[in-house]
């Protein structure tokens, strides 16, 4: 089983498709969810993936935007789809008939 950070990079990645790399990444998990995390962390995070077989970074060519650095661009394998449906077919089980599943929102308040 994936961990959350884990499952968030994938997710990020698949929605980017082409455009993923490490900015973009970062960026899509902080509009979902509101958290920032650093660049150092989605590194040793996308590497770990990689070694699993989860997901394939590759460098890219250079761009004129980014002052002729490239970037390095993920996708997802067959592998890292399989675990990303897994860990949310499994949370979504779990939180079936969890008090916040079943609530109404209005009455939370």
């Amino acid at each position: 089983m994936i961990g959350e950070f884990e499952y968030l990079v994938l997710t990020a990645a698949a929605n980017l498709g082409e455009e993923a790399y490490g900015t973009a990444i970062l960026e899509e998990i902080w509009k979902a969810t509101g958290q920032r995390r650093s660049i150092g962390a989605l590194y040793t995070t996308m590497k770990r993936l990689e070694s699993k077989g989860l997901l394939k970074t590759w460098m890219g060519g250079a761009t004129q935007e980014r002052g002729g650095r490239a970037k390095r661009l993920v996708r997802l394998t067959p592998t890292g789809v399989r675990a990303a449906r897994e860990f949310y077919q499994a949370m979504m089980r779990l939180s079936r008939g969890a008090s916040w599943a079943v609530l109404d929102p209005q009455s939370a308040k």
